[in-house]
């Protein structure tokens, strides 16, 4: 009897270790940006990087502990060690590797410009004299302030802007293509009046990084890198972006 006992046990004290060896990564994400990353309507976080997030942690020891975050706060928390990392589709720029540190880009983004289908504007040059929404701290945001002649009015969240776009109290939304896609082409309430009009152009190309605090955490960073080139090799990567857009 205790024989067999022994045997049942045994199994178990070699699986326990293992459970204990998984790395925890609290992630901050503002969670208003689909398809990117977004609350649905199960209320559940869903999107592009919480499927990538995901598959991640399927080829590593990693657990995700995605934390839905305000955009006004969120790197303040990330400086302040409420969490590890930010999954937010954040642009990966000179300025920000400053203050933060980044993973190796996942992700390859333009910024689009979003309008009536009933208003002409089809180029940079036909923003002048119009009122331009875009959410504040974004490269969207930032690249419609080096533009001369905008109106700019500037939003916590996406979201609101597209709304008042419909209902015609602004007359462009700026923000990242795939959002910028999302709201125009397939979102039920808006894509019958709205259109993805066209792409800023920018000097040189945009990427997404998973963002860390400057000189911390570089342990988790170098497993995030890690489990991101496993994902790609793997051809998991492709699944999950077709499977988006």
């Amino acid at each position: 009897m205790l024989k067999k006992i022994l045997m049942i046990a045994l199994p178990l004290l070699i699986f326990i270790p293992s459970a204990f060896s998984q790395t925890i990564i609290t992630v901050a994400a503002d969670t208003t940006w689909p398809p990117m990353e977004y609350v649905n309507k199960d209320n559940v976080i869903t999107g592009f990087t919480p499927e990538l997030l995901a598959a991640m942690e399927k080829v590593s020891d990693i657990k995700f502990d995605i934390r839905t975050t305000g955009w006004d706060v969120i790197f303040e928390g990330l400086d302040a060690g409420k969490y590890d990392m930010i999954a937010s589709s954040i642009s990966i720029t000179g300025e920000r590797k400053k203050v933060m540190s980044f993973s190796d880009p996942y992700f390859e983004v333009k910024q689009g410009v979003i309008t009536k289908k009933s208003l002409n504007i089809k180029s940079e040059e036909d923003l002048k004299g119009k009122r331009v929404g875009a959410q504040s701290g974004t490269t969207g945001f930032l690249l419609i302030q080096k533009i001369k002649g905008v109106i700019m009015k500037a939003y916590d969240e996406i979201g609101p802007a597209v709304q008042d776009l419909n209902k015609g109290s602004i007359d462009v939304v700026v923000c990242d293509d795939a959002v910028a896609a999302d709201y125009a082409l397939t979102n039920e309430q808006y894509s019958k009046d709205l259109t993805l009009a066209f792409l800023l152009k920018s000097d040189k190309p945009e990427y997404l990084g998973f963002a860390f605090k400057k000189g911390a955490s570089r342990d988790k960073q170098k497993l995030v890198n890690d489990a991101l080139k496993k994902v790609k090799e793997s051809g998991e990567y492709d699944n999950i972006f077709e499977n988006w857009f």
